[in-house]
């Protein structure tokens, strides 16, 4: 059952991370004005446009994915499962973090969104975290 919630964790962290990372790096002003798509825009409340910081967010989110889906091809190795997981958990509570202070910007809907869409990488990363009955690898 762990090595399951590894993958989906894996998976669906590496998938989102690669939506963000292609449309944040090759996209930078589609992807402040219009993410995270859908009709919803969640970006020009937060601050001017940033070209720079747009490209390097988009940089670590393709990171994310390469990391995220190399540790699902190797899941059956704890060590890599729960590393990949640490790392992954100290960039999404800081994010998920950063974003609550923030919900005062936006309609009842994206504050919902924003807390349901950033909590689940946290908790997507604390499974990846927890370490499996079988500890040796």
């Amino acid at each position: 059952m762990k090595l399951l919630l590894d993958r989906i964790s894996l998976a669906v962290i590496g998938l989102t991370s690669v939506y963000v990372g292609i449309f944040a790096y090759f996209a930078t002003g589609s992807w402040y004005a219009h993410f995270p798509g859908f009709g919803l825009r969640w970006l020009p409340q937060l601050g001017p446009y940033n070209e720079h910081l747009a490209k390097d967010v988009g940089a670590a989110y393709l990171a994310f994915a390469v990391l995220s889906l190399a540790a699902l091809a190797y899941a059956r190795r704890q060590v890599v499962v729960r590393l990949v997981g640490a790392a992954l958990l100290v960039f999404n509570v800081l994010h998920f973090v950063y974003h609550l202070t923030m919900l005062h910007m936006y309609e009842p809907r994206d504050q919902v969104l924003n807390v349901l869409a950033l909590g689940l990488t946290v908790v997507l990363s604390v499974v990846l975290v927890i370490p499996s009955r079988r500890t040796a690898d």
